[in-house]
């Protein structure tokens, strides 16, 4: 792991100049790791008695704030016994009343012990309604304006999804006149992803343990497949070295990074399964689906936007801009809101192989060319969400192509009036641009011969699909409508233009 004073450099000033904080980062970003290998180092070292204590039990409680107490004050002992030493443990609980047991036994124990007592508080954001409210209190109440040995040094509260002055909001308050748990005077952090120095220095710590060598690019596509979320630098890491690559003589290259990505898609550990199910609810959907389609809404809900940043499948840009955080949550949000597209597919034998097993273009288009024809309107009117249909129905399309053997790349966001996608199968490279054409649009055809024209050079093709999906009112049937030309880009790029 890195060393803590790299991953959190701001915390070991704050602890020695006794200020509280919070924390806000999202979901899998090694706030838990980080914070309790910190806790050690300050422990060991002397000078601070600290721990790291999960607040999950008082969570399960919303509307007990006295079960709460309790179940976190049961947890801390239990978290005690087993990162500190005896003479450091909490002495027996006073007595207290309801709503302050746990601000009596936090100032016993700082008045018990010789040190100054630091303490980070894990999974705050779990906390809902009154429950939330007063344990924030107590905690606070025992620490703030205290004086130093008769209350907690430090208190970190870890999780927190929105600044102190929405704490409360965040957690689903629904009076704006009662007092905000949190003080505005309460300091805020933020821990970011992995940099590209850091994915290289984490991998090269396992060169340096088994001798085994990651290639440059490899580590290049490790940190750009997961743009340094720290789950996915390590899930990546852990199928690569266990599963992919286990012979320690042999390299990790950048075609084995390829393949632990659309494993790790495939396969959808925990947080990837969660992360799924969660794509299904509205709110979820709401910020996602125009993000697919392209368009720009609008007004994204605020809580909604926090909500899916919390989760960390977005990042927020400079100016406001909300982009998915990597291209594995990219894949994941496309592949699972795509899910019911795909179930609906009837069978399609790969009439778009060659006898040995290579992808041919032509057969490809013929192929999608029949399958629209006989079964595009009849897919696009079951599809749940009709802003996406389109999109949805392609894309499935091309997974069960890919599925034989190749990849597929989806690009796409709020604005850009299309979905980019890259299709790879063996030697093959296929880059299309997908674009609707809606009631009260232009024709979009040379608009989408320049987006196809940005799109085929990133990938440093020279030819292409423009697929346009008529969606207008009163347009023939597809079987009439349908049509294939060949066309050229502004700079000469072959396209293949086809109307659906």
């Amino acid at each position: 792991m890195l060393p803590t004073h790299r991953r959190l450099p701001d915390v070991r000033r704050l602890v020695e100049q006794r200020e509280s904080f919070i924390v806000h980062a999202p979901r899998r970003v090694g706030k838990t790791t980080s914070f309790l290998a910190l806790a050690e180092e300050l422990t060991a070292e002397g000078r601070h008695v600290a721990l790291l204590v999960s607040t999950l039990a008082g969570a399960d409680r919303p509307d007990e704030p006295g079960a709460a107490e309790l179940a976190i004050l049961h947890t801390l002992e239990q978290a005690a016994r087993a990162q500190l030493p005896p003479e450091q443990q909490p002495p027996p609980r006073p007595d207290a009343q309801p709503g302050g047991r746990l601000d009596a036994a936090l100032r016993a124990w700082a008045r018990a012990l010789l040190r100054p007592l630091v303490l980070f508080l894990d999974d705050v954001d779990a906390f809902r309604d009154s429950a939330m409210d007063d344990v924030l209190r107590q905690l606070l109440r025992a620490s703030l304006g205290q004086p130093a040995a008769a209350a907690p040094w430090t208190l970190a509260l870890l999780g927190l999804r929105g600044d102190a002055e929405r704490s409360s909001a965040a957690a689903g308050r629904t009076d704006p006149g009662a007092p905000e748990p949190l003080p505005r005077g309460v300091r805020s952090i933020t821990l970011p992803d992995f940099t590209r120095d850091d994915v290289a220095e984490l991998y090269h710590q396992h060169t340096e343990a088994t001798g085994q060598r990651f290639e440059h690019a490899a580590v290049e596509r490790a940190f750009a497949l997961s743009r340094g979320q720290p789950w996915l630098v390590n899930a990546l890491a852990k199928l690569l070295v266990e599963q992919l690559v286990p012979d320690r003589a042999h390299p990790v290259a950048l075609a084995d990074v390829e393949r632990a990505g659309e494993l790790l898609l495939a396969t959808r550990g925990t947080p990837l399964s969660r992360l799924a199910h969660r794509l299904q609810e509205p709110r979820l959907r709401a910020v996602f689906e125009p993000m697919l389609a392209g368009t720009t809404p609008e007004a994204l809900p605020e809580e909604d936007v926090r909500l899916v940043a919390h989760l960390g499948l977005v990042r927020l840009e400079p100016g406001g801009a909300v982009e998915v955080a990597n291209p594995i949550y990219r894949e994941l949000i496309a592949r699972t809101l795509a899910l019911s597209s795909r179930a609906s597919l009837p069978h399609l034998p790969p009439t778009w192989l060659r006898a040995d097993g290579h992808l041919d273009l032509e057969r490809l288009l013929g192929a999608f060319v029949g399958f629209w024809r006989r079964h595009g309107e009849a897919l696009l009117a079951s599809t749940a969400s009709p802003e996406i249909a389109p999109y949805m129905v392609m894309t499935a399309f091309l997974d069960r192509v890919a599925s034989g053997g190749g990849t597929l790349e989806r690009t796409y966001g709020i604005g850009r009036g299309r979905m980019d996608l890259c299709l790879r199968y063996g030697p093959e490279v296929l880059g299309l641009t997908l674009k609707v054409w809606r009631d009260g649009g232009a024709a979009p055809l040379a608009e989408g011969l320049e987006q196809l024209e940005d799109h085929l050079a990133g990938l440093e093709a020279r030819a292409g699909w423009l697929v346009l999906f008529d969606q207008r009112n009163g347009i023939p049937p597809v079987e009439e409508r349908i049509s294939v030309t060949r066309q050229e880009t502004p700079t000469g790029r072959a396209a293949v233009v086809l109307l659906a």
